[in-house]
């Protein structure tokens, strides 16, 4: 076989092209290169396993393999200012032993090629005696591997190929590393607004459960004001007409007590019954300021929650006078509270009137709910006739106001302002039955 041949075929298989005996020292050179190459393989193939020690290791190992491929003063790789910004670290330099240093101890030449990288400055790839490799994602230049070689003359094309190798290595785990980083401050921050929204959460719960409180202390503010404004209501009806009566009918019996002092015949018997009839107005007057002040004055407990408990209530300034009974039926929970209002005063209305006028006894006040609405009725045993007070309730609604008493036509009123149906008529008991019918889309409209 020629030698020329040999040549040729030695070329192929170590990449050596040289002449006469020379190829020997080209295929040492050649190989050291291959041992370096697989090296720096090696090595950052062991750092790409070794998760737990994050990027800078890798880029370290990156640059570290870079600058012995070259034998290299220094070796640098950095990530341009605006790209990746989540990525951590942003560069890393090694000198020639492979140990990392910090920006602060580098000299003059190196620092100002490490700003050059960060700032993004166009550079040739081979200039003197540093070596460019652009980092690349996706076609954009993310930032540059840069080693300041050691080499008698140009780095080979393999050399240049194994550097973009490592460039695009490194590429990959500052990218990884950026992906990475951006996932922990989203989590950071998505846990951030889970507690956020869990205190505000916390906070919506807590103020519905005061306006809740609220709501109710409102309700029984003004149940606790229908009240006192019926048992003022009660105290001024005393004071104005059966006070005024009692006081009347005492002057006419100290009338009656001169007139007889005066009569010739003996009237010590007539006198007698006249002190008599003295001293019962006086206890009758002393009874009704007592009952005015109490009206006045009474001491509040705990306020009603219901209507029930509000017509407990109103019920109780006539106890003393009435037997009354208040009773609920069907499955009544609670209405509106202007609606409860009106009710009530009805209710305090009708026993104003049973007490005042009726002569009865006893007295029924119920509530009763269905599918139809809600009735309230007010039922007694006395005297008072369904048909004549149904042309009583007519004179005073047709009189404009002119009638001195009109409690027939106030309730009357207050039924229809809350789209109730007033009625009169006989009682169970006997007596008078004033029932209030409200129909369930009055009771629906009332309570949205």
């Amino acid at each position: 076989m020629a030698r020329s041949q040999v040549a040729n075929d030695l070329a192929r298989l170590t990449g050596v092209r040289s002449g006469k005996r020379s190829y020997y020292r080209e295929f040492v050179r050649s190989d050291e290169r291959m041992q370096r190459t697989v090296r720096a393989l090696d090595s950052i193939s062991r750092a790409l396993v070794r998760t737990s020690h994050g990027p800078r290791e890798i880029m370290e190992e990156i640059a570290r393999a870079a600058g012995e491929q070259l034998v290299a003063s220094w070796s640098m790789l950095g990530l341009r200012d605006g790209r990746l910004p989540w990525a951590q670290p942003r560069f890393v330099v090694v000198d020639e032993a492979g140990r990392p240093r910090g920006e602060d101890v580098l000299p003059e030449h190196v620092g100002s090629e490490l700003s050059s990288l960060r700032a993004g400055a166009e550079h040739r790839t081979m200039e003197g005696h540093w070596v460019r490799i652009a980092l690349r994602i996706e076609g954009e230049q993310i930032g540059s591997l840069v080693v300041s070689h050691g080499l008698d003359g140009n780095p080979e094309p393999d050399d240049l190929s194994l550097l973009r190798i490592l460039a695009n290595q490194a590429a990959v785990a500052l990218r990884t590393a950026e992906l990475y980083q951006s996932g922990v401050d989203l989590q950071r921050r998505a846990g951030i607004l889970y507690d956020e929204v869990a205190t505000y959460a916390s906070d919506l719960a807590s103020s519905a459960t005061q306006l809740q409180l609220t709501r109710k202390q409102l309700v029984a503010a003004d149940q606790r004001a229908l009240i006192d404004s019926e048992r003022h209501r009660i105290a001024r009806e005393l004071h104005d007409s059966v006070s005024q009566i009692v006081l009347s009918a005492g002057l006419a019996v100290d009338l009656a007590r001169l007139d007889s002092a005066e009569l010739d015949c003996d009237a010590g018997h007539v006198t007698s019954r006249l002190d008599q009839a003295k001293g019962l107005t006086q206890d009758a007057l002393h009874q009704l300021r007592t009952a005015i002040y109490a009206l006045h004055h009474t001491e509040r407990g705990e306020d009603p929650a219901t209507l029930a408990e509000v017509l407990e209530e109103v019920a109780a300034g006539y106890r003393s006078q009435l037997d009354i009974a208040v009773r609920v039926q069907g499955t009544y929970e609670g209405a509106a509270s202007e609606l409860e209002h009106e009710l009530a005063r009805i209710a305090g209305e009708a026993l104003f009137n049973v007490a005042t006028h009726a002569e009865a006894t006893k007295v029924e006040v119920r509530v009763s709910s269905s599918d139809n609405g809600l009735i309230l009725s007010v039922a007694d045993d006395g005297v008072g006739d369904p048909r004549a007070l149904r042309q009583i309730l007519r004179i005073e609604q047709s009189s404009n106001g002119t009638v001195g008493h009109r409690g027939l036509a106030n309730m009357a009123h207050r039924a229809e302002q809350i789209g109730a149906t007033f009625s009169l008529r006989r009682s169970n008991l006997g007596g008078l039955q004033v029932r209030v019918a409200v129909p369930r889309s009055s009771t629906e409209r009332e309570s949205s």
